[in-house]
């Protein structure tokens, strides 16, 4: 329970970011990472929302694990990964797209975070029939060493410039009618990301001993966060973007956080993933009403994705006819924004404890891919 607890803990944070894409999008600050421009209150906002995707994404390599193991293992781990990655990427270009737009065919795609989630499926597919040492591995050098290719670029009309902006490199490509796609979420380090999760799968097997599970959890948690410090402090190697000494104390705290996910840097999963590994353990010890709260989000994340999209953007069009705006409507300010996902979420828990329950009493095989 404690790791649909921890999905369910993370998309609440993601309602609150994606409420801000739609509900915030008019502000002077046109990126709330930006230091010296940006509100404390949203920067932190923004960076809470970094915890979702490297936690996602690892908790499905972990997932696929607790899928396999009692199937028999790596084989039944491919069969679903390869089926189920190639539907998430069809639905991101599709019932994904679809939501952001409101448009059959927009001008631009975005390639983002359930097309990343589909093809590290696939990616995993494959990866998943190594030893698990070799694994874990390979898990570790792409997520601490894809920074030794941010020097790599692929020139427009090159020979795999189209392949390197999709393993690598944020940019975007032409489509045949005129429009274009955004390769958002670069895919190398989050292969790198579900390795992990599916390497780290045993921990959280039934019948391990909590008390080692949660000394695992808290060791591996410390050990990425002393690794992000030193490798942020030192400002050499870990992120594109080096801090720098801030106008105060706070502009300074918040240049050493301002890390680059796209692609996610060394340092970006490091701070994620580390706070990931504590955020579970603490989770472990909540009490089961509290955990079982959170753990309605995540035992229908899919679902809550798409969900709480459509809900999002119709509320927003609902409120810019009423208000008689030519675009989307804007709150006033962040407080009105976690006001306003707190709001959205009460429906969105229900909804997603009535499809859970149709979920498990479904025996229909189609249904484990939602």
């Amino acid at each position: 329970m404690s790791i649909d607890a921890l999905r369910g803990l993370v998309i609440l944070l993601m309602l609150v970011d994606h409420t801000r894409e739609f509900f915030f999008r008019y502000v002077p600050v046109s990126d709330p990472m930006d230091v010296e421009a940006t509100t404390p209150a949203l920067f932190f906002t923004r960076l809470s929302a970094h915890l979702c995707a490297p936690i996602f994404v690892l908790l499905t390599g972990v997932g696929a694990w607790l899928y396999a193991a009692p199937r028999g293992g790596a084989r039944a781990a491919s069969d679903f990964l390869w089926k189920r990655g190639l539907f998430l990427v069809v639905l991101e270009l599709t019932v994904v797209s679809f939501a952001w737009s409101f448009e059959l065919l927009p001008d631009r795609f975005f390639l983002q975070v359930i097309w990343v989630i589909g093809l590290s499926m696939l990616a995993l597919a494959a990866l998943a029939h190594l030893p698990r040492w070799a694994l874990i591995a390979v898990g570790l050098v792409l997520v601490l060493g894809h920074n030794l290719l941010d020097g790599v670029h692929v020139a427009p009309g090159g020979i795999g410039h189209v392949l390197w902006a999709v393993l690598h490199e944020r940019t975007l490509l032409p489509l045949p009618w005129g429009g274009d796609v955004r390769t958002s979420y670069p895919l190398l380090p989050w292969i790198g990301v579900i390795a992990l999760g599916y390497g780290i799968g045993p921990w959280v097997a039934r019948g391990v001993e909590q008390g080692w599970r949660l000394r695992a959890l808290v060791v591996s948690g410390v050990l990425a966060l002393l690794g992000f410090v030193v490798l942020r402090a030192v400002n050499v190697y870990g992120d594109p973007t080096p801090w720098q000494t801030g106008s105060d104390g706070l502009r300074t705290v918040m240049s050493f956080l301002n890390l680059t996910k796209y692609p996610p840097s060394a340092d970006f999963l490091l701070l994620t993933l580390g706070v990931g590994a504590l955020l579970l353990a603490a989770l472990e010890k909540l009490p089961v009403r509290s955990m079982a709260m959170l753990a309605v989000f995540g035992s229908a994340p899919l679902f809550f994705y798409i969900l709480h999209l459509y809900l999002l953007h119709a509320v927003n069009r609902i409120a810019a006819l009423a208000t008689g705006v030519d675009g989307l409507a804007t709150l006033p300010n962040v407080a009105s924004l976690w006001s306003l996902a707190l709001v959205v979420a009460v429906p969105c828990w229900f909804a997603c404890r009535w499809f859970g329950g149709v979920k498990r009493a479904s025996g229909a095989w189609w249904m484990r891919y939602l």
